[in-house]
């Protein structure tokens, strides 16, 4: 018997009403991975390698997939956050080495974060002192008065500014021929361009990222019946972080890398002042100081939350955003510790690109750490039937031993 067409539609869309209410965690923790410091750091391969750091940024999609979607399969089958599992399944010492290196990571990352919010403020001729101090109080009071729910939706609105790159990569005109070349050409022997590459795979693969997302999908109610929505909501995310990436690369690569070839940025007015003969004065503020602002502030509040879930996970403490503070004092103590923290240390002055090149490169060295307990917890925790299996199990393992190879490489390079 034929089937009506019309009497479809509405199972068609109640499964996207379906999928768009499971989308969240992915996207969020995705537009936060391209946070300032990531920004700045594409901005700088443009600025010194011109498209070169473009084919890398590719490759990084689907690394930064099977990250994730192990993150998700973690989150959702066990109902457990990743430091409560790394507490079960190796003790206490080894919880509070794993929340360590978070905490350090979350305090270099939100530092970055506040340097941005910085950096806008004085594009557009604001007290720097007086935005980042905003921006942390702003950033505290939502976290402490919010469900997940609330917290989600502000932090996609914001990161959906990061999209302002987009027309700014277009609008830059870059070269076809120069940047097809770009894409087949990567001086893999030249030191410096190993240094930022290394940069790179640590502005994009962050060890915080793990932390916060597997926490998210528990508190947003996520279950094994809504793995699949969980893992295209990953995906989605992993591609248009890189998208983002790709396009700060390419407009800063086209302007500032072409004009004047290899060369370092000092700070975002720079960069806003490289995009004015292509996008007007008022152009420029508005495309990158906009995107860098939504970046920044997406990434601390998503950084923040990461530390939060990690401390409290490996301390055995109650960690929810829906839960009221008073029922989970360590977990919002954590919180806004993380953001006070790094908004003070902006407030006594740093300079934004070196800090965050070195931030990125730190990120870089932690990842064996962290994607060594994911692999590992992947085999313990998980049950048989829902472990991975066959090429993509290769295919992850391959992804992870080559970033955790970039890490010790990149560990190497800086002790040497």
């Amino acid at each position: 018997m034929d089937v009506d067409a019309t009497a479809l539609r509405p199972a068609r869309w109640r499964r996207v009403a379906q999928i768009a209410a499971i989308i969240g965690p992915g996207l969020m923790v995705m537009l936060a991975d391209t946070d300032a410091g990531s920004v700045v750091t594409a901005a700088q391969s443009g600025a010194q390698w011109g498209y070169r750091m473009v084919l890398p940024q590719l490759l990084l999609i689907p690394v930064l997939y099977f990250v994730q979607e192990l993150t998700v399969r973690l989150g959702v089958l066990t109902g457990k956050g990743h430091g409560e599992l790394i507490r079960e399944a190796f003790g206490d010492g080894w919880a509070y080495l794993s929340v360590g290196t978070l905490f350090v990571a979350c305090l270099g990352a939100i530092v970055t974060e506040f340097a941005g919010i910085a950096g806008v403020a004085q594009l557009f001729g604001v007290s720097p002192s007086l935005a980042v101090i905003a921006a942390a109080a702003l950033l505290i009071g939502l976290g402490l008065g919010g469900s997940y729910r609330k917290v989600e939706r502000v932090g996609i609105a914001l990161g959906l500014f990061e999209l302002l790159f987009l027309p700014a990569a277009l609008l830059a005109h870059p070269n076809g021929a120069a940047l097809v070349h770009g894409i087949s050409s990567m001086p893999l022997r030249d030191g410096g361009y190993l240094y930022l590459l290394a940069a790179n795979v640590g502005a994009v693969i962050m060890p915080w990222m793990v932390f916060y997302q597997q926490g998210a999908v528990i508190d947003k109610g996520l279950s094994a019946r809504d793995l699949r929505s969980a893992k295209l909501d990953t995906l989605l995310g992993a591609i248009a972080t890189q998208v983002v990436m790709i396009s700060v690369v390419v407009a800063v690569g086209a302007t500032i890398g072409s004009a004047r070839g290899s060369h370092s940025l000092t700070g975002i007015p720079e960069i806003s002042h490289a995009l004015e003969p292509f996008l007007g004065y008022l152009g420029a503020k508005a495309v990158f100081g906009l995107g860098i602002l939504g970046a920044s502030l997406v990434a601390a509040l998503v950084v923040s939350l990461a530390a939060a879930f990690g401390v409290s996970e490996a301390l055995g403490q109650p960690h929810s955003l829906n839960r009221n503070p008073r029922d989970a004092r360590v977990f919002y103590l954590s919180y806004a510790a993380a953001l006070a923290i790094g908004a003070i240390a902006v407030l006594s002055g740093a300079p934004l690109v070196r800090l965050t090149i070195d931030v990125e490169v730190m990120n870089a060295i932690l990842l064996p750490i962290v994607l060594g307990f994911l692999v590992v917890l992947e085999a313990k925790a998980l049950p048989p039937s829902a472990r991975m299996r066959g090429v993509y199990r290769l295919a992850v393992w391959l992804a992870v031993a080559a970033v955790i190879g970039v890490g010790l490489f990149t560990a190497v390079r800086a002790v040497a």
